[in-house]
């Protein structure tokens, strides 16, 4: 089959790879598109130690199972294959699942023509769902479960709220537009790629700032969500919230920094961290993406695989005006 491999920091390569054998307890998945994620980037900048060269990378999915049960329908996936057993799967929390592994981590992930995965991480979808909307299912229930987080921490109903979004990227740009169907009406949103801001404010209707420009005003905002997870939009966020406002922290940029626990302290600010999401996240998500919730996605750019290597440098170069870049194997 073909697939697209990372095989060193800065370099994925296009190529013939020994299709996947079906274990048992698996499916096999023919891939219809799938997603570069925030964490494929990083993986390709060589900074994450987990995703190990040469690796398949890609867990942002949508396909037809070929091998295992209910062969021949459309599904999408939940890429982290956890053992449902441990107090936290119990518990419906199965994103902090002890045992977890993840496609495109610890097992070939969906740039490639086929991919396997547990049965039991198979997610329905509505079988006339487009491709676009259901490989967005992974990164939009990312932004479904942030939001909830914080519409449990905040005072008042989430609506009422005055929200920054910091990072235009497809975390960032999902999340905005969700709020934007919760009806929330203050939103600001910095993203530091001009032609990302076009799009972002073109899709949204927030008011999009570049933030190595400006910043946000201190003690502005009830809400604030890093979809970056840099060191500078930690202090950034710690500034911008009000007082007994909530920050909500999804981005994994850096791995540590110093933030300011003082007015953390003094101003009683809720720092909330939130990792992927639940089943149930995924589930509401499929169900919210057919319904329209996230708007027409007309802003997700979608090119072959074979073109996969392009896609990444444009990446990371800055040359891609979209928040999302799928790729289509087929």
């Amino acid at each position: 089959m073909k697939a697209l491999v990372y095989t060193a920091p800065n370099e994925v390569t296009y190529r013939d790879e020994p299709a996947p054998s079906r274990a048992a307890g698996d499916v096999l998945i023919a891939i219809d598109a799938v997603g570069i994620c925030g964490s494929d980037m990083h993986a390709y900048h060589g900074r994450d130690p987990r995703r190990v060269p040469p690796l398949i990378l890609g867990h942002e999915l949508v396909g037809r199972i070929v091998e295992g049960p209910d062969a021949g329908r459309r599904v999408t996936v939940n890429p982290l294959i956890t053992c449902g057993v441990c107090d936290y799967c119990r518990q419906g929390r199965d994103n902090l699942c002890a045992n977890r592994t993840m496609i495109g981590m610890t097992r070939a992930g969906g740039f490639a023509e086929l991919m396997t995965t547990a049965a039991a991480s198979v997610i329905e979808i509505p079988q006339d769902m487009p491709n676009r909307s259901a490989a967005l299912t992974e990164p939009a229930a990312t932004a479904l479960h942030a939001i909830a987080a914080a519409s449990r921490a905040l005072a008042r109903p989430l609506p009422e709220a005055s929200v920054v979004v910091l990072g235009g990227g497809a975390i960032g740009m999902l999340a905005t537009l969700l709020l934007r169907h919760y009806g929330v009406r203050r939103i600001d949103v910095g993203e530091t790629n001009a032609a990302r801001r076009q799009a972002l404010a073109h899709a949204t209707g927030a008011d999009v700032y570049d933030p190595q420009q400006t910043t946000a005003a201190a003690n502005s905002a009830d809400l604030i969500i890093d979809a970056v997870g840099a060191i500078a939009t930690r202090a950034a966020a710690l500034a911008a919230v009000k007082p007994g406002g909530v920050v909500v922290h999804v981005g994994l940029a850096d791995w540590a920094s110093e933030i300011d626990m003082r007015k953390l302290t003094l101003a009683e600010i809720t720092l909330i961290g939130t990792y992927t999401y639940t089943t149930a996240d995924l589930r509401a998500t499929v169900r919210a993406l057919y319904d329209g919730a996230f708007g027409d996605l007309a802003w997700v750019d979608e090119r072959p695989l074979a073109e996969g290597a392009a896609a990444f440098r444009d990446l990371h170069e800055g040359r891609s005006a979209a928040a999302k870049i799928l790729l289509r194997p087929q």
